[in-house]
């Protein structure tokens, strides 16, 4: 196959100097992926997936790659947030220990967030930093986990708190990939595409509103747009702030209470996209108990919410003391300080703030904008 036979493809720059990269945004790309000269050159490639996506894409991808490397191993995780975990991760280093694989390896994240998340944790460890290349199979992967250096494992006690910044070498966005997503991880995927709105680009969130019902059935010109705009926007706040001292924090609008759902629950029990729909929907009510937006914006946010088929309402995590739960939860948050839980708000349509907030006005909204059992 020759450079002109290439899929087309939208591209996005990451502008990190010299960790820069692609997001190549298309359909159909995992065959021609070797044909990109942007793959990073190695001794072997070791493809890291899951029990639901090996099956589905492995043995494509692993073809691909064997016309770059001498070799290609894989390794297959079990799949879902609850094995988010050091023992998960160790079957990583398993896999490349195991086949004597040395500096030279590129490892292949094909996968959601978790398998990124991971993969690139371990690329970040192994020998002390080797390349990886995302290949997001899911909707939330392709517009927010895979892109920007973000690398984690989860620990009982709070998600995503042991981990790293390291870029990927290239993230392989391939739409024909979401044909096969299950509907509800399309429409946890939607969480964070619709966060995008409110944060940056309002008239994006226009633009959901009118194509939602295309969205849910996976047209492909308008899933094409909707992760490109969101990897637009994630790309500049990265650029501008690769390791959150400030600016990137905007990225976790409705991620503080999303967390401490997920966490209460039990990893995996609400997928992360549910508990950041209903995170954001907890945090612009606090934005507008703290006089930042009206209630007519809260109203528009949570009807696109409920119309991407996500949940609005926050579960119950202790009967006695859900508000106290909550809290407690937050505060292990790695945008905390010093014990105090800071939020991204809304400040007005398309603009966000972080800022702390007190535990009484908190307490509050939660009370009002979770379910009764």
């Amino acid at each position: 196959m020759t450079q002109a036979t290439l899929p087309a493809t939208d591209t996005v720059r990451i502008a990190l100097d010299e960790r820069s990269y692609d997001i190549a945004i298309g359909a159909d790309m995992l065959a021609s992926l070797a044909q990109r000269a942007d793959v990073p050159a190695g001794t072997a490639a070791l493809v890291v997936s899951n029990t639901v996506v090996q099956p589905l894409y492995g043995a494509a991808l692993a073809a691909a790659l064997r016309q770059r490397y001498p070799v290609v191993h894989s390794v297959v995780l079990p799949d879902g947030e609850e094995h988010k975990t050091w023992q998960t991760l160790n079957l990583i280093f398993d896999a490349l220990l195991s086949h004597a694989c040395d500096r030279k390896v590129v490892l292949y994240a094909l996968g959601g967030g978790v398998i990124g998340d991971m993969t690139g944790f371990a690329a970040a460890c192994y020998m002390r930093g080797v390349p990886f290349v995302q290949v997001p199979t899911t909707l939330l992967a392709q517009v927010d986990s895979s892109v920007g250096g973000k690398t984690a494992i989860n620990h009982p006690l709070g998600k995503n708190m042991i981990g790293a910044f390291y870029q990927p070498r290239l993230v392989l966005c391939d739409l024909a990939t979401l044909d096969t997503l299950p509907a509800r991880e399309l429409a946890a995927g939607l969480a964070e595409v619709i966060k995008y709105g409110p944060i940056a680009d309002m008239q994006l969130f226009a633009w959901l509103e009118q194509n939602m019902d295309a969205l849910l059935a996976r047209d492909r010109a308008a899933l094409a747009h909707a992760v490109r705009r969101s990897c637009e926007i994630k790309a500049a706040v990265v650029g501008a702030d690769e390791r959150e001292s400030g600016l990137r924090a905007i990225l976790n609008f409705g991620h503080t209470f999303g967390h401490a759902i997920e966490a209460g629950m039990g990893y995996g029990v609400w997928l992360h996209g549910e508990g950041v729909a209903a995170g954001m929907v907890m945090a612009a009510e606090l934005s507008r108990r703290l006089g930042l937006v009206d209630a007519a914006f809260v109203q528009r946010l949570t009807d696109l919410i409920a119309r991407a088929g996500l949940p609005t309402r926050g579960p119950v995590l202790d009967a006695a003391d859900n508000a106290g739960r909550y809290l407690q939860l937050m505060r292990v948050d790695k945008k905390a300080e010093a014990g105090e839980i800071r939020f991204v708000l809304i400040a007005g349509p398309g603009q966000a703030i972080m800022r702390a907030v007190p535990d009484a006005l908190v307490r509050e909204v939660i009370d009002h904008c979770c379910a009764i059992v």
